[in-house]
C-alpha cells in the first residue's frame, strides 16, 4: 500500500521533466501543481460557502478560467514555445475532443423524451440502473446516463428522499456500466486507440457483473429503507404515490439514429476508416450530428424533457480550468512512473484508480498503461504499443491491464470530477429540484458504499 500512496506524494513533492505527453520537456516546479489543487478546492467548498454565487455558469467559468490563465501565463513564460505547445495539446486534443463528445451526448439524447414514467418503487429503480448499467457499455456512460436521468427523476417525482438514487445512478450507469467495451468510456476508447483489440475488454464481464451487482442490490436496500421511512415521516400512502405510473412512450426517437451515428464516428476513428483522421474530423462530424439531431427534434420535445445547455455549460467551463491545470499533475505521473515500483495488478488497480478519482481518469489510463508497457521493455512511441504489450507480457501484462481498466472506470465514480457524466446528472438532478451533497458530502457516499465493494474486486481478482 505504501506504493499505492507515494503517487499521491509525487504530486505533491517531485519535480516534472517532461510535458503530458510523454516527451521530453521543461522541468515544472512541485509548487506549480498548485493551480490544480486550488482549482479542484474551490469546486469543493465554493458551493457551501457561497451557494447562490456558485451557482451561476459565469462564476464558475471566471474561478475555472482564472487558475488556467494563471497556469498558462507560466507555462508561456517560463517555456516559451514549448510551453505552448504543451498547452496547446491540452486544448486540441485532449480537451476538444472530450466536451464535443460529452455536448453530442448530451444534446441528442436531451431530444429523446421518454413518455409516462415507470413506478417510483425501488424495484423499479433498480430496474432502471440495470437498463442502464447495460446501455453505458453500448452508447457510453455519459449518453446512458443522459437518456435515463430524466426518467428516474420522473418516475420518483412523488418521492421526498431520492439524493441516493441519483448517488447510485451515478455510480452505476454513469461509471461502473462502462467497463465492457471501447465505446464505454474513454479511458477504454484510449486504449483502443493505442491497439487493445476493440473485443478485448468483453472478458471483464466478471468484474462489472460482480461491481454491477453489489451496486445496484445495496442501491435496492437503501432505496427500501428510504421508502419505509419516508411512510412514517410523511402524512399519506407513500407507497401508493410511488406506485402511480403512466403508459411509456417515446418522442424523439429518430435521435437513436443520430447515437448510432456517434458510435459509428468512435468506431471509424478508432478502426481507422479510410487512414488516419487528421485533427478536427471526429469532431466535425459529431457536431453535424449533433446540429441535426438539435434542429429536427421538436421544441415540445426538449421543453417535455426540462433541456437546457445549463449542464454541459457546467461541465464546459469546469473543465477547461482542470484540462490546462491538470498538465502539471499528469506530467510528475509520466516521467516518474516507474519510480512508484509497481508490479502487481491491485497495486495498478488502486494506483489508476485513485488518481482517476481526481484527474481525469483517460490520460490517468494511459500513463499507468505506458507505464506498465516499459516496465517490461515495450516503447510507447508505436501507436499501437498496448497491443505489443499484450502480445509480450502474456497472461501477466493481461493482468495488469484488467487492473488498470477498472481502476480507471470504477473509480471515476469516487468524485464528482472523476468522469465527465458525473457533474452533467448532479446539474440536471439539481435543476429537477434534488439538493445534491457537497463535493465532500459525495465522497462520504462513495466511501462508505463504494471503497468496501472494491476492495471485494481487489480480493476477488487482484490479489
Amino acid at each position: 500500500m505504501t506504493k499505492i500512496l507515494s503517487a499521491a506524494v509525487l504530486l505533491l513533492s517531485a519535480p516534472a521533466a517532461a510535458l503530458a505527453s510523454g516527451g521530453h520537456g521543461p522541468d515544472i516546479p512541485p509548487v506549480w501543481i498548485a493551480p490544480f489543487a486550488l482549482l479542484l478546492l474551490c469546486i469543493a467548498v465554493l458551493p457551501l460557502a457561497a451557494h447562490h454565487w456558485w451557482e451561476s455558469n459565469r462564476n464558475r467559468a471566471l474561478v475555472s478560467g482564472f487558475f488556467a490563465l494563471i497556469f498558462a501565463a507560466y507555462m508561456l513564460l517560463s517555456f516559451g514555445t514549448a510551453g505552448g505547445a504543451a498547452l496547446l495539446h491540452a486544448l486540441l486534443y485532449e480537451y476538444l475532443p472530450f466536451i464535443v463528445l460529452l455536448a453530442a451526448l448530451f444534446v441528442i439524447s436531451g431530444g429523446i423524451y421518454i413518455k409516462g414514467s415507470l413506478a417510483g418503487t425501488p424495484l423499479s429503480n433498480s430496474v432502471i440502473l440495470i437498463i442502464g448499467g447495460t446501455l453505458a457499455s453500448f452508447i457510453g456512460t455519459t449518453g446512458a446516463s443522459m437518456v435515463l436521468i430524466r426518467p428516474l427523476l420522473r418516475a420518483n417525482r412523488s418521492r421526498h428522499n431520492k439524493v441516493h438514487l441519483v448517488i447510485f445512478f451515478i455510480f452505476v450507469v454513469s461509471n461502473c456500466g462502462g467497463l465492457l467495451t471501447p465505446l464505454g468510456d474513454p479511458p477504454l476508447f484510449l486504449g483502443f486507440l493505442k491497439g487493445v483489440p476493440f473485443g478485448w475488454t468483453l472478458q471483464l464481464w466478471k468484474e462489472w457483473l460482480l461491481v454491477n451487482g453489489l451496486l445496484i442490490i445495496i442501491g435496492n436496500l437503501v432505496d427500501q429503507y428510504m421508502l419505509d421511512r419516508e411512510e412514517k415521516e410523511r402524512k399519506g400512502p407513500q407507497l401508493e404515490r410511488a406506485l402511480r405510473h403512466e403508459p411509456l412512450g417515446i418522442e424523439g426517437w429518430h435521435n437513436f439514429f443520430f447515437l448510432g451515428g456517434i458510435v459509428l464516428v468512435i468506431l471509424g476513428k478508432g478502426q481507422g476508416w479510410g487512414g488516419e483522421w487528421p485533427l478536427g474530423v471526429q469532431e466535425a462530424l459529431m457536431t453535424a450530428l449533433t446540429l441535426a439531431a438539435y434542429f429536427t427534434t421538436k421544441k415540445e420535445t426538449r421543453a417535455a424533457n426540462s433541456f437546457t445547455f445549463a449542464p454541459i455549460i457546467e461541465v464546459a467551463v469546469l473543465f477547461f480550468g482542470i484540462f490546462i491545470t491538470m498538465i502539471a499533475p499528469l506530467t510528475v505521473l509520466n516521467v516518474h512512473g516507474k519510480e512508484l515500483g509497481l508490479t502487481e495488478p491491485w497495486q495498478y488497480f488502486w494506483g489508476t484508480g485513485l488518481l482517476s478519482s481526481f484527474l481525469d481518469n483517460a490520460p490517468t489510463y494511459l500513463t499507468f498503461a505506458a507505464t506498465a508497457a516499459g516496465s517490461m521493455g515495450v516503447s510507447v512511441e508505436s501507436q499501437k504499443y498496448l497491443a505489443e504489450f499484450l502480445a509480450k507480457g502474456g497472461a501477466q501484462a493481461a493482468n495488469i491491464l484488467v487492473a488498470i481498466s477498472c481502476g480507471a472506470v470504477f473509480m471515476g465514480a469516487n468524485t464528482y470530477i472523476g468522469n465527465g457524466p458525473n457533474f452533467m446528472v448532479k446539474a440536471i438532478a439539481e435543476e429537477n429540484k434534488v439538493k445534491m451533497p457537497s463535493f465532500f458530502g459525495y465522497m462520504a457516499w462513495s466511501g462508505c458504499i463504494l471503497l468496501p465493494v472494491l476492495l471485494l474486486v481487489t480480493l476477488v481478482f487482484f490479489r
